[in-house]
């Protein structure tokens, strides 16, 4: 196929030259006008005159390219002598040129009806079907609507490469070649008549093929099998029964809706109900080729339709939420139902059978309006279900995505989701992709909502095969979407279906789509749906009778009457989490119990050797060498474990415990600050070496992943979105390269993570590493923006929940945690305690950056363990401490103290430092470690500990940002209850408001730092805000 590919491009102008020559082609004067706009639509490009179409002027070839390889013949004259040469010694010429000459003049020698083929002839005629396999799609019949104005490829004209209506019935011989469809050996002479009906058949249709741009000859010829065959696509009565059958239940299904609920929104499917047969035909072939679990993902066009006929959601359950949702049962358990989503962004799953007699598990993943969103999350799931059922062929797990025209072209999210497909730790051996393509977005027409051709060329940067189809025609909808099964079983990439269709009532059903495409919609008006289509087709054909097809109606008429009138009496099951992985985790509702982190020391020193430990001819570099050398040494004496290794012993512990860790994002291996080291690379070899994957005899390579990811925060954070929500039993962490390049996240940290378990029921343990804090590094690479995420925490600052440690359920009722640790140990039970409890909530770490190597930031081995009488141990045990109380140790009552500083993260160190060197003894420290939810009890406990003292809140963020507008009115409630004041009594240290996260000036930044700690120091009291 290499030759085949060059070929087009010089071989043309040879042949061009050679034809301008000829007595048969006529000159055609050559006009230049404007160049027309490149089409990008159906409906609404602009249509070249034929008769301004000329024959471009040859150029000059240069010398480097006048080679004696078949590739690159670009004369007619030296095609002629490389002939004669051949001809006198076939050894003479390049060994293309040779093969070149055997398949033609050799066969023309034997065939005496060809014998009038010539070498340019035969070079044309490969150069006409190539012409139909790299354009042929551009003459198919996409469009349902007859609207489009496509510009035909000039190279689809016989008159371009020297034939005429006479040679139509003159016999030619294509040669024998490497390759499939027209070009394979088996093909006999034909006539160009036949020729041209084939292709016109085979990519002219109404279906259009894309795949010449996949670099890859099995593929490519792989597909020209299916699609050059011999005999057309053909379906006998049964199936075609079977079809209809399934279009009629998704055509009822939209007009039973539109009937009920007249006025409702509901995103329906009218003029694409072809899909639901198509993805049921789709599943079905997927079955049949090993496929024993599909995860979707869509938006709500057809959502509903979905639901209801290919996922099997229970009518019943439809129809109650469409007259007001569905409500708990009081006195019930089990059946929180949180804020709840509108009805077409809802998921579910059900256990399909198939037509083909096996059965395939559908899970349709939860989606907001933000239409591309779930991209990563469906293959983020898709890769958890492969990991958790030994899936390492990547057959038994698919992921499936329904995509709108204007939003696959237009959202990032899915050229960065496309991007992952072939990374190692993300790849999912290939995802379905079908663009439901109404031929407009909301109200933008092709030509204004994107620049290229096709809504799917983003997918051309994958290589992967594009199927336009015309969504009327659903035999061909059905041919394509089972092709696209069989790609994906059988080459493990990326496969796209463009379902060319149109949305028949508007944007939703209560929208005038006529405001803005008055022509497409009067067309609509008029237009069959696909079924009226279908039926008249079988009808015609005497494949099925009227009173068939009547008693299909009758039958889904009754079923969808009966399921309305039972979901009048609907009331909710109990609620399940989509696998049975979750089974036993508790609700919000339901209280779970608070359990210990610390490990015994005899495991935390035997997984401590093992992650310190490097094979003896593996050759390190010499900084990383001292490295691991030194945190030897700390396990071996327990003293002075740093951010690095207690994180590493949290994720080894967890992973002896059995639990699978997964920690991805840009530079995670390394780490951005060079601090982590979970990848080592020998520097002769280059070998890579990874402590934490030998922790366990055999250890699955999988169970501990750690992966740089690609450049994105979008889709990488919802792939591991997606990933967390799989598997209770895993930790999944996704850490920024800095914290504030989250918001290129945002979408997933709104409509996902802070409010997925409230409108959808799904919870999620995923840890968010956010590195935090102010150094002097600038605006860009200083906040977090830790204000945000608290400013999204669903906790009621003005009522204090129970604290009580064996009712409470404070951390249960909130949306989710967030952190900002100041001790190694106290991160490594953060860590510990996603996985060490019976419910799962995400948690947002503000972590650090000059605190993995400060002096002081250091812990002893005795506080990771759950020793009593170690220093991590208290009252409840070995855990998390949500607050550290000031090193001091003071007593349960210090009358003597003057001023109370509660702060969060790295500043702590600061305001010690300061403390010790003006000798403040009468100013207490407090960490809040745990910011939401807020710590009620163990403030209180403080300010009742320093009934005397000031009440100061410190931060390193300006005041419009940071934690102070959370933190001040918790903090306020939790004095009034004591009786220690109000907000007047909270003052507040720190940067003043600012635009801008940080100062750019070094200088500055030391000034603005060393004042706030001073004033946190000062003798006077202090007066901020007031």
């Amino acid at each position: 196929m290499a030759w085949f590919r060059a070929a087009s491009s010089a071989a043309r102008l040879a042949m061009r030259r050679n034809i301008a020559r000829a007595p048969h082609y006529p000159a055609r004067i050559h006009h230049l006008p404007p160049p027309p706009p490149p089409s990008r639509g159906f409906h609404s490009s602009a249509v070249r005159s034929k008769s301004t179409s000329a024959a471009p002027v040859p150029r000059a070839v240069p010398l480097s390219r006048l080679s004696d390889s078949f590739l690159d013949g670009t004369s007619s004259v030296y095609l002629e002598e490389l002939q004669r040469a051949w001809e006198a010694d076939p050894s003479s010429v390049d060994e293309s040129w040779d093969n070149f000459f055997r398949n033609f003049v050799g066969q023309a020698s034997t065939s005496p009806g060809i014998s009038g083929q010539t070498i340019q002839e035969s070079m044309r005629l490969l150069l006409l079907v190539r012409a139909y396999q790299v354009n042929g799609h551009m003459k198919a019949k996409l469009d349902p609507l007859g609207l489009e104005k496509r510009e035909i490829p000039e190279d689809l004209d016989l008159s371009v490469y020297g034939f005429t209506e006479a040679d139509l019935d003159r016999e030619f011989f294509l040669g024998v070649w490497r390759m499939a469809g027209f070009l394979s050996e088996n093909r006999p002479v034909q006539t160009l008549r036949e020729i041209l009906n084939r292709l016109e058949q085979a990519y002219c249709g109404t279906v259009g093929y894309e795949y010449m741009h996949i670099p890859d000859r099995e593929k490519c010829n792989w597909l020209r099998d299916k699609i050059e065959a011999v005999n057309p696509r053909s379906y006998n009565r049964e199936r075609r029964e079977v079809i209809l059958d399934r279009l009629s239940w998704s055509t009822e299904f939209e007009n039973f809706l539109a009937t009920k609920w007249a006025a409702a929104k509901r995103f329906g499917l009218e003029g694409g109900e072809t899909l639901i047969p198509g993805m049921k035909e789709m599943f079905d072939r997927a079955a049949d080729m090993g496929v024993e679990s599909i995860v979707i993902g869509m938006s709500h066009r057809g959502r509903l339709n979905v639901l209801a006929n290919v996922v099997r959601k229970p009518l019943s359950q439809i129809f109650s939420e469409f007259s007001g949702g569905t409500k708990p049962v009081d006195g019930e358990t089990g059946l929180y139902t949180g804020t709840g989503d509108v009805k077409y962004h809802l998921g579910t799953s059900y256990d399909r059978p198939t037509r083909g007699g096996k059965r395939i598990h559908l899970s349709l993943v939860a989606n907001p309006s933000h239409l591309e969103a779930v991209d990563p999350v469906v293959v983020g799931k898709t890769r958890a279900k492969q990991f958790y059922s030994n899936d390492n062929d990547r057959i038994k797990n698919v992921g499936v995505l329904i995509h709108g025209d204007g939003s696959f072209a237009g959202q990032g999210v899915v050229y960065e989701t496309l991007h992952l497909s072939a990374l190692p730790n993300y790849t999912t051996g290939g995802t379905i992709h079908i663009v439901v393509n109404n031929q407009v977005a909301f109200t933008t027409d092709p030509r204004a909502g994107r620049s290229s051709q096709y809504c799917t060329d983003v997918a051309k940067a994958l290589n992967a095969p594009i199927f336009h189809v015309n969504g009327d025609d659903i035999e061909a909808v059905v041919h394509v979407c089972e092709l696209a099964a069989e790609w994906r079983q059988t080459f493990h990439s990326d496969v796209v279906v463009d379902l060319v269709c149109y949305r028949r009532f508007g944007h939703n059903e209560i929208d005038e789509p006529s405001f803005t495409q008055p022509k497409m919609y009067k067309v609509i008006r008029d237009h069959p749906s696909a079924r009226k289509i279908y039926e008249n087709k079988l009808l015609e054909s005497g494949d099925i009778s009227r009173e068939r097809i009547q008693e299909i109606h009758n039958k889904i008429h009754s079923i969808l009457n009966k399921e309305f009138e039972n979901s009048k009496d609907y009331r909710p099951q109990r609620r399940d989490w989509l696998s049975a992985y979750w089974t036993g985790f508790k609700s919000p509702e339901q209280i779970s119990r608070i359990r210990n982190t610390g490990v015994k020391p005899e495991i935390l020193k035997r997984v401590g050797q093992a992650i310190t430990t490097l094979p003896e001819n593996f050759k390190p570099h010499r900084a990383v060498k001292k490295i691991f050398e030194q945190r030897a040494q700390m396990i071996e004496t327990g003293e002075g474990i740093d951010w690095a290794l207690a994180e590493a012993l949290a994720f080894a512990t967890l992973i002896v415990e059995g639990n699978h860790v997964r920690l991805s994002g840009q530079d995670v291996e390394r780490g951005t600050f060079s601090h982590r080291h979970s990848v080592l690379h020998d520097q002769e070899t280059g070998e890579e070496y990874c402590p934490l994957d030998h922790i366990l005899m055999n250890q699955n390579e999988e169970l501990f992943t750690v992966s740089n990811s690609s450049l994105s925060e979008f889709a990488v954070l919802g792939f591991e979105m997606g990933y967390s929500m799989e598997n209770p039993n895993s930790l999944i962490l996704w850490e920024a390269q800095f914290g504030d390049f989250s918001n290129g996240a945002q979408v997933l940290f709104d409509q996902f993570m802070s409010s997925g378990e409230a409108k959808w029921l799904r919870q999620t343990g995923l840890v968010v590493l956010l590195p935090h804090g102010y150094d002097g590094q600038g605006p860009e690479h200083s906040s977090a923006r830790l204000e945000r995420f608290l400013q999204m925490s669903d906790d009621n600052p003005y009522v204090i929940p129970e604290m009580e440690p064996t009712l409470r359920k404070q951390i249960q009722e909130c949306n989710w945690q967030v952190v900002n640790v100041t001790t190694p140990a106290n991160y490594f039970h953060v860590l510990r305690r996603q996985i060490h409890r019976e419910f799962r909530k995400p948690l947002v770490v503000m972590a650090p950056k000059n605190l993995l190597r400060h002096k002081d930031c250091k812990s002893h081995l005795s506080e990771f363990d759950d020793m009593e009488g170690h220093p991590g141990f208290d009252t409840q045990g070995t855990r998390f401490k949500r607050l550290i109380k000031d090193r001091n140790d003071h007593k349960e009552v210090e009358e003597g103290i003057n001023r109370l500083v509660l702060c969060s993260g790295k500043v702590y160190y600061e305001l010690d430092e300061e403390r010790k060197k003006t000798e403040r003894n009468d100013v207490a420290i407090c960490r809040v470690e745990q910011l939401c939810p807020f710590p009620y009890d163990l403030i209180q406990r403080e300010l009742k500990r320093y009934p005397n003292a000031e009440i100061v809140w410190c931060q390193e963020e300006p005041m419009n940002m940071g934690a102070y507008n959370y933190i001040t009115p918790r903090l306020c409630t939790a004095m009034r209850a004591l009786g220690r004041g109000s907000f007047e009594d909270i003052k507040y240290v720190g940067r003043a408001p600012s635009a801008a996260t940080a100062t750019g000036f070094l200088s500055v930044h030391q000034q603005e730092q060393a004042g706030l700690v001073r004033k946190a120091m000062q003798p006077e009291p202090i007066k901020c805000p007031y």
